[in-house]
């Protein structure tokens, strides 16, 4: 039995009327004129009103969700997901005041934790922004990314927090 490809019409006994509009290595995905979309065994009894061979969808829905989320990732102003250091999850963060009349001040580190995630992303897309700007000179741009390598090294105590290396604050490197 020779498979068929996309745009085949066939009537099947239970569904009616219906073209294939997709197929896996087990069934047709057939859009019925009364049913709405379907699946049903590449080998369930139907008629073939008109085959069509050679017709096959070489992109699966994953393979576009993948490429989806790739784009959104590459081209959003949200970051990857950024793990916390393993040692501190569950924690808190806890400040103190110096003055004994006052209250602390608690908040779960992961909390804490996403501010600071936060802040570094909006930062790299301030960089991407001041880099790709057609209003700024290149001197300007240069100044301006002066002032976000020292913010970035500003940031580097927070690096504590994260759980790779790759993730980390860098701020000037010393010669």
């Amino acid at each position: 039995m020779k498979l068929l490809g996309i745009g085949s019409r066939i009537d099947h006994p239970d569904f009616g009327k219906g073209v294939v509009t997709n197929l896996t290595s087990e069934q047709y995905w057939v859009t019925f004129i009364d049913g709405g979309l379907e699946t049903i065994e590449i080998d369930s009894q139907f008629e073939v009103i008109e085959a069509v061979y050679d017709e096959v969808d070489t992109v699966s829905f994953s393979d576009v969700e993948l490429s989806l989320i790739s784009i959104l990732r590459r081209w959003s102003d949200t970051g990857n997901a950024t793990a916390l250091a393993s040692k501190w999850k569950g924690g808190s963060l806890v400040l103190r005041p110096g003055e004994s009349n006052l209250s602390d001040k608690e908040m779960p580190i992961d909390t804490f934790f996403h501010k600071i995630v936060m802040v570094r992303d909006r930062v790299r897309v301030m960089e991407q922004k001041i880099n790709a700007s057609k209003n700024l000179d290149d001197q300007e741009k240069v100044d301006l990314q002066q002032y976000i390598t020292r913010i970035y090294g500003s940031l580097t105590t927070f690096n504590v927090l994260f759980q790779n290396k790759s993730d980390h604050f860098v701020g000037e490197r010393t010669k």
